[in-house]
């Protein structure tokens, strides 16, 4: 494993959740494996009022939680490269002790982490360079959601860029970064006996889900002005859907990934007025049962009488070009659903002509699914004949690729991949600003659409697949939806 170049990371927000469950785990674990010099530094920056001992015993704390099987050794040196900075954003006394404690790093690559409300990006940018904590050697990365809507969108995307050059800003969706995701492309792009496949001629539909048992929790807040529709399918499955649907690369560096994948955001299909009322079901969960648990609906959790925010959205997409045209993508997010699967399944078209007829015969389609999780692996579900003489009796078989399995090793956190491709400068995995503001372009109008209507969302009970009329979307076209067998 090559050693990257030391860094300072800083990062806004760095008591938050996201700091502690998933940024410094990833950035403790690149550490002790040597991709980081050990002189690199996290500077966590916040309004908590913490010294450097008060912040390193609360991620010693977290380290705990969720890296339990830490050395103490590299634990120990870990938290020794931590500091932390209090700051008001409208204060200059903070922006002053930030400077101090990174002022001996202006060589170093700098890494900006905004860890915070889209709201405030901008304005720590500007304050970044009012201060001239801005180097050549500085990134910022940007976390979702990018703007509420095309015009924040657009905004934002001006506030940053007034101050960091676009090559230099990693708007960042940690979907990107996993193992079976990057796998995706080389399922695709390394193997001969798919690519001529992937057509309109040979693939029948395409279905993206991204089911999860939580529900909002300490969310609820935050969940309520977003829904399932701003919060998972205008970035994650959005993002998905480029790199099953987008034309082979000059190569999988630099722009040209992000090239193919804004081509398949203009060519979406619009979905607006009675379009959206046939291609797209919103839900929202009831009380029920997950895991053996009862569980409250979305409105106790938000302890509010009522509400009309989405925790379940459905959609029949489709790609308007050539390769595509005619082939629906079904897209699929909730919360509280019966298991916590995120997968890609690539439905072929079934054979024409059915040669081995009979009682004990079963014929169906090859699919081959890319599960992102709980578990990274690649299925490929063919059909064989069961051992036996006396005719020919058939059925589906699968050839199973797990990942941790297969290489000794699990998968690492997409964050550990994505926080050195910063420090390297390499753009693959992130999205570029004609990204966001595509994609907004498509999920805008659905949005609006469905905070104009009077229907309220669609209830489904806590533990189920979702509600009824999803199903109904995908079998009004003769097709089902491919459950996980968690």
């Amino acid at each position: 494993m090559t050693e990257l170049t030391p860094s300072d990371f800083v990062i806004f927000g760095g008591t938050g959740d996201l700091a502690f469950r998933k940024l410094l785990p990833a950035l403790f674990h690149r550490m002790s494996d040597g991709q980081l010099p050990a002189s690199s530094r996290v500077v966590a920056v916040s309004r908590a009022g913490l010294d450097d001992a008060g912040y390193r015993d609360k991620v010693g704390s977290a380290l705990e939680e969720f890296v339990p099987e830490a050395d103490p050794a590299d634990l120990a040196h870990f938290l020794t490269r931590l500091s932390h900075v209090t700051l008001d954003i409208d204060e200059q006394a903070g922006w002053t002790a930030l400077a101090r404690a990174i002022e001996d790093g202006a060589n170093l690559t700098r890494v900006f982490y905004l860890a915070v409300g889209p709201a405030l990006f901008g304005t720590i940018c500007q304050r970044l360079a009012d201060n001239y904590l801005v180097t050549s050697e500085s990134r910022v990365v940007l976390e979702k959601p990018i703007g509420t809507d095309i015009a924040s969108a657009r905004a934002i995307n001006d506030a940053v860029d007034a101050v960091f050059d676009e090559s230099r800003v990693f708007r960042i969706d940690h979907y990107l970064g996993k193992e079976s995701v990057q796998n995706l492309l080389v399922t695709r792009f390394a193997n001969a006996v798919f690519e001529p496949l992937w057509n309109a001629q040979h693939i029948d539909h395409v279905q993206i889900t991204a089911a999860e048992t939580l529900g909002v929790g300490q969310r609820a807040g935050y969940y309520d002005h977003s829904g399932a529709m701003r919060d998972m399918v205008q970035n994650h499955l959005l993002q998905l859907l480029c790199l099953v649907a987008m034309e082979p690369p000059s190569a999988v560096a630099g722009e040209a990934v992000r090239n193919e994948k804004l081509k398949v955001l203009q060519a979406l299909k619009p979905l607006t007025g009675d379009d959206v009322a046939r291609a797209a079901v919103f839900g929202q969960y009831a009380a029920g049962t997950v895991g053996g648990k009862p569980v409250p609906a979305y409105v106790e959790e938000l302890e509010a009488g009522a509400s009309r925010t989405e925790t379940f959205v459905a959609i029949r997409a489709e790609v308007s070009n050539w390769r595509w045209a005619g082939v629906p993508f079904y897209l699929r997010t909730g919360k509280r659903l019966a298991a916590r699967a995120s997968e890609i399944v690539i439905q072929f078209r079934p054979i024409p002509h059915p040669m081995f007829p009979g009682e004990d015969t079963v014929t169906e389609p090859n699919r081959l699914v890319l599960r992102l999780q709980p578990d990274d692996s690649v299925q490929l579900h063919l059909m064989a004949k069961e051992p036996g003489p006396g005719g020919y009796r058939t059925r589906p078989v699968s050839l199973d690729l797990n990942f941790a399995q297969a290489f000794g090793a699990p998968s690492p956190e997409a964050y550990e991949r994505l926080l050195m491709d910063v420090v390297r400068g390499n753009p693959t995995l992130f999205m570029r600003r004609d990204e966001i503001e595509a994609a907004w372009q498509w999920a805008q109008p659905i949005i609006e659409h469905h905070a104009a209507s009077d229907l309220p969302p669609a209830p489904y009970e806590a533990g189920t697949t979702g509600p009824a009329e999803a199903t109904a979307l995908i079998e009004r076209d003769g097709r089902s939806w491919h459950e996980s067998n968690v």
